[in-house]
């Protein structure tokens, strides 16, 4: 098992056959957590797009969680993403089914069919994050904090070794921030590795580890 999760060397970036980012080199390994910052249109979501194969690696060499992005092909895409936890600020949550249902849906959408395993992983990572009690409640029911913790429950639910956490405290109030960043500090002390995009300052400040800045089309350690 390589501990090196992200490996990007000489990589560019394209939206649309727009050049984003040119000559991206990232490597990032397991038990890591990188902030990924940098203004609004700089590029971030674009590196996280190719991450999850959302984009496709046309220039340069990339391997996420043992996939090789510069060969990666349509039919590749959902196996990677079972490596992949993906985490937006926005929740994504099915309105009308539980914290639960919402879980359990996810595991069947990505190949899951024992209805015992399912509900045996549905139990552990509730109780990881602290929802066990929340399980029947509709997102509606939950408070922003727990409906977030409900997305890293979701994010987990595959065993990924690579969390992609997209702005995950931007609708959250400072105390609610907090508990979510031990819970995704403590997701990557268990060999995950995590990278997290933010314009939280007073957070990284508070929760110091390694930055990346996207700026100028390049990216550049701080």
């Amino acid at each position: 098992m390589s501990d090196t999760i992200i490996d990007l060397r000489h990589a560019s970036i394209f939206h649309n056959k727009n050049l984003v980012l040119d000559n991206v080199n990232l490597s990032v390994s397991r038990g890591e957590f990188v902030y990924l910052i940098g203004k609004t249109g700089s590029g971030k979501s674009s590196i996280m797009r190719l991450l999850y194969g959302d984009l496709p690696l046309l220039l340069g060499q990339g391997t996420v969680a043992g996939f090789n992005l510069h060969d990666l092909k349509s039919q590749d895409i959902p196996a990677l993403r079972r490596k992949l936890g993906i985490i937006f600020q926005d929740f994504q949550l099915l309105t009308d089914r539980s914290a639960r249902e919402n879980l359990v849906f996810y595991l069947k959408a990505t190949g899951w069919t024992d209805l015992k395993a399912m509900d045996a992983r549905v139990d552990e990572v509730l109780s990881k994050v602290g929802l066990t009690t929340k399980a029947f409640k509709l997102p509606h029911e939950l408070s922003g904090g727990e409906q977030q913790r409900l997305v890293i429950a979701r994010a987990l639910l595959n065993d990924p070794d690579l969390i992609l956490a997209d702005e995950p405290t931007g609708n959250l109030d400072p105390d609610t921030s907090y508990e979510i960043m031990n819970l995704l500090f403590d997701i990557s002390r268990n060999s995950r590795a995590v990278v997290m995009v933010t314009h939280n300052y007073a957070l990284m400040d508070r929760f110091p580890s390694r930055v990346v800045k996207v700026e100028e089309g390049r990216l550049n350690p701080v």
